[in-house]
């Protein structure tokens, strides 16, 4: 089963490293009190972190600054806890194709959306969610630094020490944007 299900995510790899190839994408970084929009892309296995990016939500919010979040949940059903919520979507297991690649309209949506900031929150590295950041038109793109990856999508890579803290991620990264644009 194992075998099956690491030569279908090779075969999405290059897929996705086809539709890299074409896509066009110009990266820029606007300073942080002009940013209007935010994207999240975020593993949404553990629902205590929600509290957590709810509050982000919120003091984005207060900055006038619109949060969308996309994240994946590896089940059929979703939680209650993340029904109704406007800014967030929520890719199922059956909205995923044989090789792991996300087909629903709210990917695509997302996807296509020129956020001016996509933040990265996929620590697992699960593919579905690797497929929504690289063929993201976000403007600029921020996540973890990937030791030996020379194809990173960002293009500010934070390194923090794990396990990695989400308050202390999303605390970073406002930090790191507000000063380069100082």
């Amino acid at each position: 089963m194992e075998l099956f299900e690491n030569i279908r995510l090779k075969i999405g790899a290059a897929i996705l490293r086809q539709k890299a190839a074409k896509s066009r994408r110009r990266m820029v970084l606007k300073n942080f009190n002009l940013v209007k929009n935010i994207g999240i892309v975020w593993n949404s296995f553990n629902s205590e972190e929600f509290k957590t990016l709810a509050k982000f939500h919120q003091q984005m919010n207060e900055r006038n600054i619109n949060v969308q979040i996309i994240g994946y949940y590896d089940k059929k059903n979703l939680p209650d806890s993340y029904t109704a919520i406007r800014y967030l979507s929520c890719i199922r297991k059956p909205e995923v194709n044989l090789f792991y690649i996300p087909t629903s309209i709210e990917t695509q949506t997302f996807i296509k959306k020129d956020f001016d900031v996509l933040i990265d929150i996929n620590f697992d590295k699960i593919f579905t969610l690797s497929y929504i950041t690289v063929l993201s038109s976000a403007l600029f793109k921020v996540g973890l630094s990937e030791s030996g990856n020379s194809s990173s999508p960002f293009d500010l890579m934070m390194e923090i020490k794990k396990p990695v803290s989400i308050d202390n991620y999303l605390k970073q990264i406002v930090q790191y944007l507000e000063m380069m644009n100082s």
